[in-house]
């Protein structure tokens, strides 16, 4: 069975490993070209780049599969199934007919819920019981495809969006490993999707981090699990920003403060539209992160967070 492997970010790379473990033959890795990366902008391989050259694998960077020698390129390999975790680009109908098996996607929620680009993130907002991966048969249409097989999890009641997604796209490859070869065999038939239950997320961007503390301490307390590690959820005091890392919900105050006021007391608590926030570890702009009570000793007259202050 030839395999080309579709994967990018860092948590692409426990499924590239665990097909390469199971000593599956992996003719080609397909990434993201470098890019230029922190403040320096030095240009900078892709993790999944980084682990096939430790497997010795070959790799391709095409800047779009979009580019029809790119799409020669791939129709050369003679490949039987293409697997995709978090490539970075949508494959075009020329792309996704090239293979006689297809592509398998590894998504890490309950599809049909949270297609798109930041289930895990949907799946911690809405504060969900349950969360998972799903492997299924790529189409045209973003995360739409036939179910091969799924698996579920209790959502941990501290989960963070990085650690989690890492998680689940593990979860994912050994997933994949087990049904790969009964897929290929046509003893696998997939199952459709209910598109009447589907719900999308959007691609994050920087504003969503803000914090508007006339939401509810539970929302807000989401916020700083959903977002991390990126883009973070911020607030600003004394007009500097504030990352807020941890907290909790005190959902007994019910004071009639300002919603962004600091309330008096030996841990830093905010006033939210809905009980308050105990701020548990925070990141000041330009320095590390710190335990709250810390950066509350050192502060100077904060008295309001946010946009309100």
């Amino acid at each position: 069975m030839r395999i080309v492997f579709f994967g990018t970010p860092e948590i692409a790379v426990a499924p590239l490993e665990h097909l390469h473990q199971a000593g599956r033959s992996i003719v080609a890795v397909v990434t993201q070209p470098d890019r230029p990366a922190r403040r320096k902008q030095v240009l900078t391989p892709p993790p999944v780049k980084v682990a096939a050259a430790k497997l010795g694998l070959p790799v391709l960077q095409p800047a779009t599969l979009k580019d029809p020698d790119a799409v020669q390129a791939l129709r050369d390999l003679q490949f039987d199934v293409g697997i995709v975790a978090a490539y970075g680009e949508i494959l075009r109908r020329d792309v996704l007919g090239l293979p006689p098996g297809g592509y398998l996607n590894i998504h890490p929620s309950i599809l049909p819920l949270y297609r798109g680009p930041a289930p895990v993130t949907g799946a911690i907002l809405a504060g969900d019981d349950l969360v998972g991966v799903s492997i299924i048969r790529l189409t045209a249409k973003m995360d739409a495809g036939p179910i091969l097989a799924q698996a579920t999890m209790r959502m941990p009641a501290d989960a963070r969006a990085g650690t989690l997604t890492a998680e689940l796209m593990q979860q994912g490859g050994a997933l994949l490993e087990r049904i790969l070869d009964p897929y290929m065999a046509g003893e696998l038939q997939p199952r459709d999707q209910d598109h009447s239950a589907a719900t999308y997320t959007q691609l994050l961007s920087k504003q969503d981090g803000s914090i508007d503390w006339s939401l509810p301490a539970l929302v807000i307390e989401r916020m700083t699990r959903a977002y991390d590690p990126w883009p973070g959820t911020t607030t600003t005091a004394n007009g500097q920003p504030l990352r807020i890392i941890a907290a909790k919900v005190d959902p007994s105050w019910h004071g009639s403060e300002p919603v962004g006021t600091l309330l008096a007391g030996a841990t830093p608590r905010v006033a939210t539209g809905s009980g308050a926030l105990e701020l548990i570890e925070v990141q000041p702009a330009g320095k590390k992160a710190m335990a709250a009570v810390d950066w509350l000793r050192g502060a100077r007259n904060v008295q309001q967070l946010g946009a309100h202050e």
